[in-house]
């Protein structure tokens, strides 16, 4: 897809601060410094759009992307971060839980993973508990460039294994350096905008 334009709309805690309309949306989940922001910047063709942080855990809200006037793109916040006391991780726990369950413009979440390493317990918890509610799954493995090419096939099939991928789930190589798998990224995305 070519993106023409994408702004941020909004950044919500509650689903009355959501963006009204029926426009698909697409949450980007993983854990705090994967590279989300990373990922959202190269679909989107933008420098900066997102912020990246060298600071973990710094998105805290729901960030709404408008993108072409067509569809959304939801940055929730990071998981796993231990510099956030317990009580923000519940809060986060629990408004990132009430939009996912309940927000019938979601299409699917992107679960962004580190290629280089086996998904954490954390992304194991994210994916199953994705699965327990029916919600459509696209893994992106990404920092592929980060790996020789010929270990990726290696590092797919233990990302797999790892959070034992459904079968209607996609799992798509990614770089944000590269652009390597964004094009099959925005191909899987339109596949559920139809």
């Amino acid at each position: 897809m070519k993106v023409n334009s994408a702004e941020i709309v909004i950044s919500a805690v509650r689903p009355n601060q959501y963006p009204e309309g029926n426009l698909p949306e697409f949450a980007l989940a993983g854990r705090s410094n994967v590279g989300k922001s990373s990922f959202i910047n190269k679909m989107l063709n933008r420098k900066a759009l997102a912020r990246i942080s060298s600071k973990p855990g710094k998105t805290q809200t729901l960030n709404f992307y408008l993108i072409n006037e067509i569809l959304h793109f939801v940055d929730v916040p990071g998981y796993g971060y231990a510099k956030v006391s317990k009580s923000e991780r519940d809060a986060w726990g629990k408004m990132i839980e009430t939009y996912i369950t309940s927000r019938e413009q979601l299409k699917a979440v992107l679960l962004i993973v580190d290629l280089r390493h086996p998904p954490s317990k954390d992304d194991v918890l994210m994916y199953d508990f994705l699965k327990h509610y029916g919600i459509p799954v696209i893994i992106i493995a990404t920092k592929a460039d980060k790996i020789p090419k010929s270990k990726w096939q290696k590092h797919m099939k233990i990302t797999k294994e790892t959070l034992e991928l459904k079968a209607e789930d996609s799992i798509i190589l990614f770089s944000s350096e590269t652009g390597e798998g964004k094009d099959k990224a925005w191909s899987v995305m339109g596949s559920f905008m139809k």
